[in-house]
This record gives C-alpha cells, sequence and structure tokens, in this order.
C-alpha cells in the first residue's frame, strides 16, 4: 500500500506509530494474523493470514486502508493512501518464507538502517522480532 502520491509520511515516527496500532488493532478484530509487516517512508508492506475460516483479509485490509485514512485526514487535513494496493495469495510454505524475508530486509536494502532488528516499524502479530529475523534470513534457493 502506497501513500498519496508517495510522501513520506511514515517518517514522522509518530505518525507511522499510529498508523502501526491503527493496522495491528485492526487486523486484530477481523481475525486477521499480521505475519510479518514494514511500514516504509512511504509504504505498507505487509503478509496477512486469517486465523479462521471466516477472516476476510481483503475487508481487513480495506477497513484499516479507511480507518486511517480518516483518522490521518483529520490530524492533518491531507489524504494518506493512493487509489487502491497489490495484492497477492501465496500458496506454498517456501514462497511464504520468501515474502517475509523481503518484508523485514526492506528497510535494510532502502538504507534506513544497517540491520533490521533496529528498524522500529517492522513486527507481526504472531512472532517476535527474533523469529522474523531468522527467518529473514533463511534462503531456499541457496539450499538447492
Amino acid at each position: 500500500m502506497c501513500t498519496f502520491k508517495r510522501h513520506e509520511y511514515f517518517a514522522d515516527p509518530a505518525i507511522g506509530q499510529r498508523v502501526q496500532a491503527q493496522f495491528l488493532s485492526t487486523s486484530a478484530r477481523w481475525d486477521v494474523e499480521v505475519v510479518a509487516y514494514c511500514l516504509m517512508p512511504d509504504h505498507l508492506h505487509a503478509l496477512l493470514e486469517g486465523r479462521t475460516a471466516l477472516a476476510d483479509c481483503r475487508k481487513c485490509a480495506d477497513v484499516f486502508r479507511r480507518r486511517s485514512a480518516l483518522n490521518f485526514r483529520r490530524e492533518h487535513g491531507t489524504r494518506l493512501w493512493q487509489d487502491g494496493y497489490f495484492d497477492h495469495v501465496l500458496r506454498t510454505e517456501e514462497v511464504t518464507l520468501d515474502v517475509v524475508s523481503y518484508i523485514v530486509l526492506n528497510p535494510v536494502k532502502a538504507g534506513l538502517c544497517p540491520d533490521a532488528g533496529l528498524y522500529p516499524l517492522l513486527g507481526s502479530s504472531r512472532y517476535g522480532l527474533s523469529d522474523l529475523l531468522t527467518a529473514a534470513e533463511w534462503h531456499p534457493r541457496s539450499l538447492g
């Protein structure tokens, strides 16, 4: 999910933390687990998984976008998100670990920090930071 006109709103720690809290609380209310997420300065990467057969990840994402956009507009008088976002359904464990690695290492690759463990807007509702960092070091292509 990209911010409107790719403004770097989440470079402001206060804004990033508010959006992060909204994301995690919305996912919990919709029975959706956040396997991994990272709020970059101008976009959000997230891997979601429903906890029950009734969970709806797309609806959760849409509600989060509406709620966070409304709060942001009230505080800042402007749009938070650009229209639409990219989503994709994962089908295998190997692909899931690749995506977790991509999400967790994104701030390092972007030069925002030397170590993903130091990036404050990264996490999971399922795993602790050390588990995410371990998953990020797993590279299936190097095993075969």
